[in-house]
């Protein structure tokens, strides 16, 4: 795995196929697919991937981004793309450009670089935390929770932003900009409240005219920066202020019946925290963290009724279909998830309660917009406060937090985009580069990447277009595939960067070319392509069984790829390549990810055949008396 692995330090990226089979039929044979495991933002050593403080070139035609795979006319100063072929000319300020003096995108070293955009300081938003603090839990968890809270404060950069939400049986914006009068606005937790009615019950328009027209969003859109500063405030500045909000949280005072649930306005906390980002800094790098100690039972998605006669929905009931709120909750989140990637902000959870919290109801808003997920038993427990801190730890273990994001593909044109399995949304582009065959997020050649940091993967799945295996005089000279991801982001400092990632891969077809494959073969990325590939299957298909799935591909990939004698069991043998994929295809199918789901898809259907067969018995007894 050596040199699969050195492939990975130098452009963040793993193949399954790192040979790939050049026609539609040969990667149909081949049963794992053709895809790429990219790291969009993996950190490397400065010399690895340089930063330049210029814009990319880019091609006229298919807007690839110049690369060591160009050809270049050094006399002519032309450089022809690799991806449409398409001739374009250098601009004046690369005229000295010549064999012995290449600009750092031809390196051939480099085929993964990064260029850092001048920031205009008026233009450029801070980082933006607005926290949204849960107050439905007893008083030792507020103390845990109070204490987590001021120690993350602490660690904040000096120039983010920061905001405050707290939520029980209402939620209250508190106003965090004016230290002498502690304020605070409140909103009914039963309520769905809009944009328009947030700006105007907080008093964003006090001082200033409401536009009479046009999507408010930001100071450049008519709201005034004063108005803005008044809830998002520089953590140098409301430090003594939000300490002090912190120090005198409560748990929330309004009584609870012995035979009821608290009254948690989870979704309405949330679509207030959204909008208030929506309105003050659209587009910027900003995150809610929300903070939950039990589940949502007011406003627009409550997980479960406040009567405590309801038991909290298990999967069993998930996968019968039987809990009354489920889908109503998956719509509502499903228009915050959308809300949220429009703005290009991030939804965090930390979900700490020995009750269930509805992930399964947010994980839509969560996963789109690539935000972090803590599971623990108390915001006392370790994991909690260890996972909180390591968010803003400025140490060489930090999560490298990026936001903003969006990402690119392009390549050659005998491969189409099928999709991306990954935290990202699609921002339905449709090109010549998109597939019929959808998987994960498809249809597409960009997404959107709220929010990433360097160990955030994608997995991207290619599909060969090419029918027929070209004359040998073609295949002798264009043998290659070419792939080019682009990312943009916003770093921590706010500074917007493009990362290019530029890979080329030897494709092979016919007879011959089943060691060619072999060779390129890599097991560890194999087995993940499989793994995240099943496990969206089983999210996504109802009657999808992943054992007998993962069965069949691995006896499809043994019998194409294996060496064996008919009818002699004994005479098979793997590749050394091979052998170790089918260990981890063993292990992954009676893993407890995959047998749980078929443990319940086999009750169920033995339930089903049970129930079926009583029918008929009751049937044929009354029918023959």
């Amino acid at each position: 795995m050596a040199e699969f692995l050195d492939l990975e330090s130098q452009d963040g990226v793993r193949m399954p196929w790192n040979v790939i089979p050049g026609t539609k039929q040969e990667a149909a044979n081949a049963v794992v697919p053709v895809a790429v495991i990219y790291t969009p933002i993996k950190h490397f050593p400065s010399s690895a991937a340089p930063l330049l403080p210029y814009q990319p070139q880019r091609c006229r035609t298919c807007r690839s981004v110049l690369n060591p795979f160009c050809i270049v006319d050094f006399a002519a100063k032309i450089w022809i793309c690799p991806f449409c072929f398409q001739r374009n000319h250098f601009p004046p300020h690369y005229a000295s450009i010549s064999d012995d003096n290449l600009p750092a995108e031809l390196f051939p070293q480099y085929t993964t670089i990064e260029y850092a955009s001048t920031p205009d300081p008026t233009a450029t938003v801070p980082p933006v935390f607005l926290f949204v603090v849960d107050t439905c839990v007893i008083e030792e968890e507020i103390g845990y929770l109070r204490s987590a809270l001021l120690q993350a404060v602490e660690l904040l950069p000096e120039n983010s932003l920061v905001g405050l939400i707290t939520f029980g049986t209402f939620v209250h914006v508190h106003e965090l900009g004016f230290a002498q009068v502690p304020k605070t606005y409140v909103f009914k937790g039963s309520k769905d409240v809009s944009k328009d009615q947030l700006l105007e019950q907080m008093c964003f328009f006090a001082n200033k005219p409401k536009p009479a027209v046009g999507v408010i969003a930001g100071a450049r859109d008519g709201l005034s920066r004063e108005s803005i500063s008044r809830f998002l405030v520089p953590a140098s500045e409301c430090e003594f202020t939000l300490n002090s909000v912190l120090e005198e949280l409560q748990k929330d005072p309004w009584p609870v019946p012995a035979d009821q649930r608290a009254t948690r306005c989870t979704s309405t906390a949330l679509s207030i925290a959204a909008s208030l980002l929506g309105a003050c800094v659209p587009g910027s790098a900003a995150r809610i963290m929300a903070f939950i100690g039990g589940p949502a039972t007011e406003g627009p998605a409550p997980i479960v009724s406040k009567q405590l006669t309801e038991p909290i929905r298990s999967h069993k009931d998930l996968d019968k279909d039987s809990v009354p709120h489920y889908h109503k909750c998956v719509k509502f989140y499903d228009g915050l998830a959308k809300q949220l990637v429009h703005q290009g902000h991030v939804l965090d959870l930390f979900a700490c309660a020995l009750d269930q919290v509805g992930i399964a109801e947010l994980k839509t808003a969560v996963e789109r917009t690539g935000g972090l997920v803590v599971l623990a038993e108390s915001f006392g427990h370790s994991v909690f406060k260890d996972s909180l801190k390591r968010i803003f730890q400025a140490s060489n273990y930090d999560l490298g937090l990026s936001s903003n994001g969006i990402f690119e593909i392009n390549c050659s044109k005998d491969l189409k985009v099928q999709g991306i399995i990954g935290p990202c949304a699609t921002l339905e582009k449709k090109t010549p580069l998109c597939s019929d065959t959808v998987i994960g997020q498809g249809g597409t050649s960009a997404w959107k990447m709220c929010g990433l940091d360097k160990s955030t993967s994608l997995c991207l799945f290619f599909d060969v277009v090419r029918k027929e295996t070209p004359d040998a005089t073609v295949q002798s000279t264009s043998n290659q595939f070419y792939f080019q991801f682009l990312t943009y982001y916003q770093s921590n400092s706010g500074e917007m960067r493009l990362r290019v990632t530029t890979l080329s891969r030897r494709w092979v077809a016919g007879p011959g070319s089943s060691q060619d494959l072999i060779a390129g073969f890599d097991q560890e990325a194999a087995a993940i392509v499989m793994a995240r590939q099943v496990s969206f299957k089983m999210e996504t298909e109802a009657e999808f069984d992943p054992i007998r799935w993962l069965d069949k591909a691995l006896i499809n990939l043994c019998s194409r790829f294996g060496e064996y004698q008919k009818d002699s069991p004994t005479s098979f043998s793997l590749s050394p390549r091979l052998s170790i994929f089918p260990q981890f295809m063993f292990h992954l199918r009676r893993s407890q990810f995959v047998q749980v789901c078929i443990f319940y898809f086999q009750f169920f259907k033995s339930v089903a055949l049970l129930m079926c067969a009583l029918a008929l018995f009751l049937y044929l007894m009354v029918f023959t008396s």
